[in-house]
């Protein structure tokens, strides 16, 4: 009589246990990628740092796709998810009031590009020669401006933007002063602390905007 039941715990034990091994082969990855860079990271380097074998870092992903699911990790905490309104973070910003909306946006980009800024790199060089990241890198790109044009359609919506430009042209300057880039350069590259390079968005981002 007990025999169903036994045998859905296992069947949900062997899913929990499968995911974990993967979430520690993604962290894995991810960790070596942005130390090593995509072509230098092999298989078996994945495998020894994660604890597995190499059959099974090679049935859980390939290395594309575990560069893929480690920048989505990085940037959002979630795998699927590599754009501004994929984060849960968004889900509450778009209830903000309008005097602290902005800043809200602004925090919640320069956190993920914080975690992502150096896996983003990798991904960008990985493109130029693989052509399944190349697939997915061009699919992230069209959602960040998708992402973007809301952002400026929802900033003006609330009075805190005017049509300076069109609409496009706004979220295409937003999207090169927000990206992974900036950070990198600014942050990473040249020391500024985060209120140092936040001060540099809010200013920046209030010039494109006509505020």
């Amino acid at each position: 009589m007990v025999e169903p039941a036994t045998r859905v715990y296992r069947s949900e034990l062997r899913a929990r246990q499968a995911r974990e091994t993967r979430a520690r082969i993604i962290a894995a990855a991810g960790d070596l990628f942005a130390q090593h860079g995509y072509q230098a990271t092999t298989i078996a380097a994945i495998a020894r740092a994660a604890g597995v074998s190499g059959e099974t870092v090679k049935s859980t992903a390939s290395k594309a796709e575990l560069l893929i699911a480690a920048f989505e990790m990085a940037f959002s905490g979630r795998e699927g998810a590599a754009s501004l309104t994929d984060t849960e973070v968004a889900e509450g910003v778009l209830e903000l009031p309008d005097d602290v909306f902005l800043d809200a946006v602004l925090a919640q980009i320069t956190d993920a590009n914080a975690r992502g800024h150096r896996i983003w790199t990798v991904l960008l060089g990985a493109a130029l020669s693989d052509g399944r990241v190349d697939e997915v890198l061009t699919r992230i790109l069209h959602r960040r401006t998708d992402d973007y044009r809301r952002l400026v359609d929802e900033l003006i919506a609330r009075g805190l933007a005017v049509a300076k430009h069109d609409p496009q042209t706004t979220a295409a300057a937003l999207s090169f002063l927000l990206s992974p880039e900036s950070y990198q350069q600014l942050v990473t590259q040249s020391g500024w602390n985060r209120d140092t390079y936040m001060q540099w968005l809010r200013a920046a981002v209030a010039t494109e905007l006509g505020r």
